[in-house]
């Protein structure tokens, strides 16, 4: 048996995303066959728990739209023309101890981006640097929720298909190794639309970062003595 959660745009006044909890069997292997078998076995779960339907985002996702919302897969627009992607834009904005940002690795596969030794031998990360602007590491998940509010908003029109769906999931995410999840951002883009936000929230990571920050603290993620480890 394994758990993953399950991210649903909230309801809630103050809330912006629901995290529930689904166990389900878990196929060992890591084979793309197998990682869909438990995407199927975690939406059977929780559909027997009321939350469907649910959109699996990732590679491993039956439908096409799950997986063109990946982060390897979206693209981030520049300041200065061009496109890369957004998981990219996310490991090549870090900021460590003792280097960083690594620019370069915009210009590289998302998966070699995500890989490169840097990342692991610079020391603890401190930060982000995107476009000359710093963001900080509290909200925890704000930097790369707003990368991908920012990747999807040109899509806006397309997305609405995305209110379709109580919730969003990523078999790859496993909270207890890691804190962005490209399932919650998923959520909160649902969420900062029904709200009339998503506008303001694409154009101004300020204004993204005021909304969330209340709402990020009251996650599971948010115990502080995870960060460092996590993101």
């Amino acid at each position: 048996m394994a758990e993953r959660p399950i991210f649903m745009p909230s309801q809630k006044a103050g809330r912006l995303v629901e995290e529930t909890t689904i166990s389900f069997l878990w196929h060992k292997g890591m084979a793309p066959s197998q990682k869909k078998k438990n995407v199927l076995e975690l939406h059977t779960a929780a559909a027997e728990r009321g939350l469907k339907p649910l959109l699996e985002v990732s590679s491993k996702s039956e439908e096409k739209l799950g997986q063109r919302l990946s982060a390897f897969n979206l693209k981030v627009e520049l300041e200065e023309g061009g496109m890369i992607s957004l998981e990219c834009a996310f490991q090549g904005s870090k900021v460590f101890e003792n280097g960083g940002p690594y620019t370069d690795l915009f210009g590289v596969e998302s998966r070699d981006a995500k890989r490169d030794e840097r990342l692991s031998s610079s020391g603890n990360l401190v930060g982000f640097r995107f476009e000359g602007q710093d963001f900080p590491l509290i909200p925890k998940t704000a930097f790369y929720d707003w990368l991908y509010i920012r990747a999807l908003y040109p899509h806006r029109d397309f997305l609405q298909r995305l209110h379709r769906y109580a919730g969003f999931t990523d078999i790859e995410f496993n909270p207890a190794k890691s804190i962005n999840c490209q399932a919650r951002s998923c959520a909160t883009y649902v969420a900062l639309e029904r709200l009339e936000l998503l506008k303001e929230c694409a154009r101004s990571s300020e204004r993204f970062m005021q909304i969330l920050l209340p709402d990020s603290l009251e996650q599971p993620h948010s115990n502080k003595e995870r960060q460092k480890s996590m993101f």
